[in-house]
């Protein structure tokens, strides 16, 4: 009797990230890490990239209650990942490691329709570009380090996040464009003054935002510092000045001191309001930063699939 030969069946393609914003999607991002961590243990000033190696089963939790919230995608573990950072905590030489594992980590617990991104935060230092001493070349090569860790770990994309000065965003996209095949996102924080919105080191949205471009930014935005109320605001003047993909995260309003506890005042609700709103803008990631929460994340992914869906 011949044997029947065992169906091969074919895997199933995925969208990539930049397919499905492409189709119109809106994705829902994360919530907050530091937030996060800080409410399962994490002790005040103690590094959180190093919980990577010493709690892994923390970050995986962390990852996955974001991912069961309703996230498309969960940024890393990361953000203070660079040999800088870590070399004030004594962690200097396990950058690729502990950048690795933040990866793999939330990878672990990612379905094959979710993205691990990487998160990359600011070194730290003042480049020579800003008038500092630190060369900017230096700072480029700690951004390779971190950056191609990430992409061993597996992860889709990277955010460098929270920047204040454009010049060292611009160095971290150009390490992730000439070093890895990663998706690249960045993400400036912007203060409102008397002449409108600027970052410390001084440049406006629409500097900003041509300087991530040019550098090979395939997503910009904004994200911290602020709440929902001022980040429509944000989000409406960087759809002025570019036209792009574009990605928010809020905070969840200006934290108080109340009771010796550091308290974010924007509820689920509250926020979900305000990023519809951006998402009325065109913003086409939304999700949260200091003070946000799953409960924040869940409310937020309700509301784009219903949206999603034809509900106003």
């Amino acid at each position: 009797m011949k044997v029947k030969e065992p169906r091969v069946r074919e895997p199933k393609a995925y969208l990539t990230l930049l397919e499905r914003l492409g189709r119109g999607e809106i994705l829902c991002s994360d919530g907050a890490t530091g937030t996060y961590l800080q409410g399962h243990g994490l002790e005040p000033g103690g590094s959180p990239e190093e919980l990577n190696f010493s709690d892994p089963a923390l970050v995986r939790r962390m990852a996955a209650d974001y991912f069961n919230a309703g996230s498309d995608l969960v940024l890393t573990n990361t953000f203070g990942g660079s040999k800088f950072i870590l070399d004030k905590y004594g962690y200097g030489d396990q950058v690729r490691e502990f950048n690795r594992l933040g990866a793999q980590h939330a990878k672990a617990v990612a379905s094959p329709n979710h993205f691990v991104v990487g998160s990359v935060g600011p070194s730290g230092e003042i480049l020579e570009s800003n008038f500092g001493t630190t060369p900017d070349a230096e700072v480029y090569d700690a951004f390779v380090e971190q950056i191609t860790a990430l992409e061993e770990g597996g992860a889709h994309a990277v955010d460098i996040e929270t920047m204040i000065s454009s010049e060292e965003a611009c160095l971290a996209v150009k390490a992730a464009k000439e070093n890895t095949k990663l998706v690249v996102m960045s993400t400036m924080m912007f203060d409102r003054g008397p002449r409108g919105w600027f970052t410390m080191m001084g440049a406006n949205p629409e500097r900003a935002m041509k300087m991530l471009r040019d550098a090979g930014a395939d997503i910009v935005g904004a994200n911290c510092g602020n709440g929902t109320d001022a980040m429509v605001d944000l989000a409406r003047e960087l759809r002025i000045v570019d036209q792009g993909y574009m990605i928010i995260h809020s905070n969840a309003g200006i934290p108080a001191i109340r009771k010796g506890q550091i308290v974010y005042p924007e509820t689920p609700e509250y926020m979900t309001e305000r990023f519809m709103q951006m998402a009325d803008l065109g913003i086409n990631i939304l999700g949260g930063c200091c003070g946000t929460t799953p409960r924040h994340i869940e409310a937020l992914a309700i509301a784009l699939r219903y949206r999603a869906e034809g509900g106003q």
